[in-house]
């Protein structure tokens, strides 16, 4: 990572890459696996002719299988296959997916394999594929924060009682072009080796290399900004949607900013949901400045915690937040894992980043936004039902040794420091 990814000054922030809308789509908004794993079956049986996947949890429970019949019974077909998974999130469940998968005719590339200790020395390991998409036909797209992984099932902590709490959205229109690309554009990355010999024998013997070639490094590239900024919001359709992506190319900051933007522009209420919250200065100034202009701001983080750094890194950041009229919950009942706001009564987004370094400055992450207020509500009943079950920090709860709460608030920032640096970050964050 290069030293524009410190955050830019002020007078910078609008030449960074932005949101921008499409109109006419349809939206679906997923509560967990028991709704989104049944729905994304269903628009793979009816696939005619590709279906792109990425994930990076892909377990072989019995949600995973549900999705791996799927995908296989697509591929037996005719359907064109592509899964892509991260190769730390899935190394667990490589050699199932493979013979699965690999016989049915499903092309399986795995980001960034994790083989032996030392492939972690490698450059660019710590920049994790953390993005959930799965695409049909360019038409039928899921987008958000539930991977292929049964909700009463964790990795580390076994089988639950109660469901984690988690979201996705289908969405059909022009939107889902966008995400078919990101897909596209994962998959071929971790292919690239094997893909980019395929393509070079076909380069040769097109009677069109020069635009053989052109469409091969855009398929290499993650969704891009549109050129045509002049349409504005009223000019557009319902229901307004972007497609915002983390890469590590054109687009680092712009989820970031897609949520600054928004919070900065709130008038009445900002709810945000993340399982691992340590935002950096601009966020947080973001949060603190439109709570003290009178916007009711409210955090949902995680009570019940899968990693106790997590917890920590986020509670260090408690004093400040409620000092500026912030309210923070946590969310006790089962493991938080929806990574979602709503702002006012017609933003929402719904994705796989999280408020925290990892995501906003190194993994690969991908979010939805809607500007629909039926979404909002729908979004928001969610919240306001998971709040009902949540404690609330209350400053009284803070108070005590002072110098200890310093001295941790250090540790956890030279923790993230140091693991910036070697994930090749530069700059404040």
């Amino acid at each position: 990572m290069s030293t524009a990814e410190a955050p830019p000054p002020a007078a910078l922030w609008r030449a960074l890459p932005r949101a921008l809308f499409t109109g006419g789509n349809e939206v679906r908004l997923l509560h967990g696996g028991d709704d989104m794993f049944p729905a994304m079956c269903a628009a793979i049986a009816r696939a005619m002719h590709d279906v792109w996947l990425a994930t990076y949890i892909f377990h072989d429970d019995d949600s995973g299988q549900q999705v791996m019949a799927a995908l296989a019974a697509a591929a037996r077909r005719g359907v064109r296959v592509r899964v892509v998974v991260d190769g730390f999130g899935a190394k667990a469940t490589l050699g199932e997916l493979r013979r699965q998968l690999e016989p049915a005719g499903v092309a399986l590339a795995v980001f960034r394999p994790i083989g032996r200790w030392w492939d972690w020395m490698q450059p660019g390991q710590m920049r994790r594929l953390h993005q959930k998409l799965c695409v049909v036909d360019g038409l039928d797209a899921f987008v958000g924060g539930i991977n292929i992984i049964n909700d009463r099932y964790d990795l580390r902590h076994g089988l639950g009682d109660a469901p984690r709490l988690d979201f996705a959205v289908q969405v059909r229109g022009e939107v889902a072009r966008a995400i078919e690309q990101a897909a596209r554009a994962a998959w071929t990355r971790a292919w690239f080796g094997r893909d980019f010999r395929e393509e070079i024998v076909a380069l040769a013997r097109s009677a069109e290399p020069v635009a053989r070639l052109r469409g091969l490094l855009r398929r290499m590239r993650m969704p891009g900004r549109r050129r045509d900024l002049r349409i504005g919001f009223a000019d557009l359709p319902p229901v307004q949607v972007a497609f915002v992506v983390r890469d590590n190319l054109r687009q680092r900051r712009t989820i970031e900013r897609s949520y600054i933007d928004a919070i900065r522009s709130a008038r009445e209420r900002v709810d945000l949901m993340s399982p691992y919250f340590y935002p950096g200065h601009k966020f947080r100034h973001a949060l603190r400045h439109a709570a003290r202009r009178g916007v009711k701001v409210r955090l949902l983080l995680q009570g019940k915690l899968d990693y106790r750094i997590a917890g920590l890194a986020a509670r260090v950041l408690y004093d400040e937040l409620l000092a500026s009229g912030v309210r923070v919950f946590e969310y006790t009942p089962a493991f938080l894992h929806a990574k979602v706001a709503a702002v006012d009564a017609d933003w929402a987004t719904v994705g796989s980043s999280n408020i925290d370094p990892l995501s906003l400055l190194l993994n690969l992450e991908a979010n939805v936004i809607v500007r629909d207020a039926d979404f909002n509500a729908a979004l928001s009943r969610h919240f306001e039902e998971a709040i009902a079950l949540s404690r609330e920090v209350r400053n009284e709860q803070l108070r005590g040794n002072n110098f200890g709460w310093f001295l941790i608030r250090g540790f956890v920032a030279w923790c993230a420091h140091v693991y910036l640096r070697i994930g090749g970050a530069t700059g404040r964050y």
